[in-house]
């Protein structure tokens, strides 16, 4: 496994393998790595030649200087993850590499209007703006490739999504089941940061989003009564503030409040809530599906097999 730690270093890593005819699959981080990571890589290492994961924690996406300073920072951890799960590039820059100007903020920003703007776009101004700038030039260095996120942040894959697509960039970007603790926890870097109480309350999200889904599938046409069900739930939850709890479409992430004529398909549910220090998200789509059962720990063959069935 080759560390590098600059951009030129690791374009003209990535540039070698392509003119040697291998596929580049990139796995953006921002470290603390976990098993939602490491199913991340197993699936560019059964779809890629190459396996190239970015370890960066990038300031332009925290609005909060506290949320950015609580953040944990695992990078031996990580690499060693990396070398284990069999990437074969680790690409660790310093902010400086980054963002050339800083502590002055880029002067060259992207941003994706629509799908950034409600959620968690309103609730962390300048977050997607964040989101999308690191991501832009993550692609840009790594060239054309296959680029791996979790739908966990779903409205995030939304965001990258619309950016590659819309500024022509040669990158396939591909979206992975969503991995859980056997309790329905999503697995989030953030979760090291909860109490052991504040952890067990936090399964009030993955409960909320299967009582919404099992109002779906029994019939129900109304989202606002599919998001009270959600909101009714984590209110009996005491350690959680929740901030939102909705049924939008899948593709625009508008809000959806009269279900007819909407397949259940084109739906999803999303949540989000402050437990303890931590904010933390989760999402579902309409119909039970592999991408919203997952759980860990589950062997990676399993995880494989659950995605084909999906």
């Amino acid at each position: 496994m080759e560390v590098v730690e600059s951009v030129a270093a690791c374009r003209a890593v990535l540039d070698r393998a392509r003119a040697a005819g291998r596929v580049v699959g990139l796995v953006p981080t921002m470290g603390a790595l976990h098993r939602g990571h490491t199913s991340l890589v197993d699936r560019a290492r059964a779809e890629c030649d190459v396996v190239a994961v970015s370890v960066f924690v990038n300031p332009l996406q925290f609005g909060d200087p506290e949320d950015i300073a609580r953040y944990p920072r695992t990078l031996e951890h990580d690499l060693r993850v990396c070398a284990q799960s069999g990437a074969d590039v680790v690409f660790v820059p310093s902010v400086d590499e980054m963002y050339p100007s800083w502590p002055a903020a880029p002067s060259t920003t992207v941003s994706v209007s629509g799908v950034s703007e409600a959620w968690e776009g309103a609730s962390r101004p300048g977050h997607f703006d964040g989101v999308a700038t690191v991501v832009a030039k993550l692609f840009t260095m790594a060239g054309p490739c296959r680029a791996y996120f979790g739908l966990k942040d779903f409205q995030q894959l939304a965001v990258v999504r619309r950016m590659a697509s819309e500024l022509s960039l040669p990158v396939e970007v591909i979206g992975c089941p969503i991995v859980r603790e056997p309790d329905g926890l999503a697995l989030s870097s953030r979760n090291v940061m909860l109490s052991a109480d504040e952890r067990q309350a936090a399964t009030v999200l993955s409960r909320a989003l299967a009582a919404g889904r099992a109002l779906l599938e029994d019939g129900e046409l109304s989202g606002a009564a599919v998001s009270r069900a959600m909101c009714a739930d984590v209110a009996a939850e005491p350690l959680v503030r929740l901030d939102y709890a909705v049924v939008v479409d899948a593709d625009t992430l508008e809000e959806v409040a009269a279900l007819t004529g909407h397949a259940q398909e084109t739906l999803r549910l999303l949540i989000a809530a402050q437990v303890g220090p931590v904010r933390l998200i989760d999402n579902s789509a309409a119909l039970t599906t592999a991408d919203d059962v997952s759980a860990v720990p589950v062997p990676t063959q399993k995880v494989r097999q659950l995605e084909r069935i999906g």
